[in-house]
């Protein structure tokens, strides 16, 4: 891949609280272009790893490149060049959808058209409105707005969607869209799954402060995690087998047994893969055995 296909690189990363280690040897990279999901549960180091990104937190070890240049000691024309959504933004809802975007474009030095950015986010309608009429999907589209106001390389989405209604999220979703295909970069995190299959081009899959797994979302945790499960029970009690062929292996059980009571063909879900591949890193060990204490700021 050409360096210049890489909009960011994180080799080796490592953050400690004493002796609690949140991020151990994180290595992956963003693509220009693409969007990717950074997925795990809750305590992962999710938050750790994108503030380190952003430049708001110091990493311990391992070395950051994010467009060019080292988030620690990076400068303001580069924060110029990220856009970043947070959770909840607490803007100020005195202010008309217009006003607040204008407000936020004067930042920087080449901004989107303010009404452009409005009509790309789906609040026209909305312009002359204030922030605090809006309902809960709008006031997240208007923290899109912001985002991507100042035309960013990197746009940084920290659970869009928590909250909103399935109409809303589908919304959602095709404002991303939008976003991906006029070339923006994006690093999602979510706990929706659909939602990272919807709009994910890869994802990386943290858990224990350690990368389980990364690629395509229907590659994840390879072709043995998305075998089918053979479920039966009989005199000696219940069996699972995975195989690539079910129906072969039910008829063979069958011919054998004759009619297996509780029989179920089950065919693991995105949700089982990933739970999957969280668990394993999990019951992974920690360096000279010692497993430390959740963190809370740990995300």
């Amino acid at each position: 891949m050409n360096s210049t296909d890489v909009i960011a690189e994180v080799n080796g990363l490592g953050k400690t609280y004493g002796s609690f280690a949140a991020l151990t040897d994180v290595t992956f990279d963003i693509r220009r272009g693409e969007v990717l999901s950074l997925l795990g549960p809750n305590g992962a180091g999710k938050s750790t790893t994108i503030e380190i990104l952003e430049g708001y937190r110091n990493r311990t070890s391992g070395t950051v490149r994010v467009l060019g240049q080292d988030p620690a000691t990076a400068g303001r024309a580069w924060r110029a060049r990220l856009g970043i959504v947070l959770q909840s933004s607490g803007m100020p809802e005195e202010m008309t959808v217009r006003e607040l975007v204008r407000h936020f474009a004067a930042f920087y030095p080449a901004p989107r058209d303010a009404d452009q950015t409005i009509a790309a986010v789906g609040l026209t309608e909305k312009a002359r409105s204030r922030v605090s009429t809006l309902s809960g999907g709008q006031k997240r589209r208007v923290d899109v707005a912001l985002g991507i106001i100042g035309r960013p390389d990197l746009l940084f989405l920290d659970e869009p969607t928590t909250g909103f209604d399935p109409a809303a999220r589908r919304e959602f979703w095709t404002l991303i869209e939008g976003l991906r295909d006029e070339g923006t970069t994006v690093l999602l995190t979510t706990h929706y799954l659909d939602e990272a299959a919807h709009l994910s081009d890869r994802a990386v899959v943290i858990a224990g402060g350690r990368i389980v797994a990364e690629g395509a979302i229907d590659a994840l945790g390879g072709a043995q995690a998305r075998m089918p499960v053979v479920h039966w029970r009989d005199a000696a009690g219940d069996h699972e087998v995975r195989t690539p062929e079910p129906a072969a292996f039910v008829s063979r059980l069958h011919a054998e047994q004759g009619e297996a009571a509780n029989l179920q063909v089950i065919r693991p879900s995105l949700e089982d893969i990933y739970l999957g591949i969280v668990q394993a890193g999990r019951e992974r060990p920690e360096p000279h055995g010692d497993r430390a204490p959740a963190l809370a700021s740990a995300h």
